[in-house]
């Protein structure tokens, strides 16, 4: 009886792992991803319909494009068991350094002071959401060795700093937050909420972030574009 009940348990544990690999990793929507990514960072001169421009404004958005390159993970994108993507990846076609990044809309930027890749900007008053502040999180703005890509007008220690819409933040880089060991060239932006007491939440937890679709008028939550590459609609 009890060689029966391990076997069994055995079989069980074996289902659960194969579901969970299909689920999180070959699932069409970031298995399909997955491979467009890597055939962008192989190719990417023989695909330019999938990039998007820089401070370009799609139909009906409220955002910029933050820079120019090909969105390859959205928001809500799994990569592993249990992990949820809380923002957007935008892959660029040069080395580090060369792709410049852009604030989307008004607000004031903070980078704090060991922040080698990144910045944040207060948007006092969501557009689409009146009387409710965001925050706009940019990222991976370093080299490999975690040299900063972020423009010199924002060093360490920036508090509060206003920009409007298309100021030039910094350029693409492929720093992971370990140095020597680099991710593909690309920036990472995400919406974050307001803890209610005019902090920002932890980006990391996707509970944190608002899907980014509305606010730029294409569906990138993973959940509903299981395939589409995605670009602004046309008018």
């Amino acid at each position: 009886m009890k060689k029966i009940i391990w076997v069994a348990g055995g079989l069980i544990t074996l289902l659960a792992m194969i579901v969970g690999f299909y689920y999180f990793v070959l699932r069409a929507d970031t298995s399909s991803r997955s491979a467009n990514v890597i055939e962008w960072i192989k190719h990417p001169q023989l695909h330019p319909e999938w990039s998007i421009t820089a401070k370009e404004q799609c139909p009906g958005a409220v955002f910029l494009m933050p820079t120019t390159g090909f969105i390859g993970y959205l928001w809500d994108d799994s990569f592993r068991p249990g992990h949820r993507h809380s923002g957007l990846d935008i892959f660029g076609d040069s080395k580090p350094g060369i792709t410049p990044n852009y604030a989307v809309m008004d607000g004031y930027l903070t980078r704090k002071i060991d922040w080698k890749s990144s910045i944040i900007i207060r948007i006092p008053e969501d557009p689409l959401n009146p009387n409710q502040q965001i925050w706009i999180y940019y990222t991976h703005m370093a080299d490999k060795d975690g040299n900063s890509l972020i423009d010199s007008k924002f060093p360490p220690g920036t508090n509060e700093v206003f920009v409007k819409a298309g100021t030039l933040l910094g350029t693409m880089g492929n720093f992971s937050g370990t140095a020597g060991s680099p991710t593909g060239v690309h920036l990472h932006f995400s919406i974050v909420k307001d803890d209610g007491a005019g902090n920002y939440l932890n980006e990391l937890e996707i509970e944190n972030t608002i899907d980014p679709s509305p606010y730029f008028q294409i569906e990138l939550n993973a959940r509903n574009n299981p395939a589409e590459i995605p670009l602004c609609s046309l008018p």
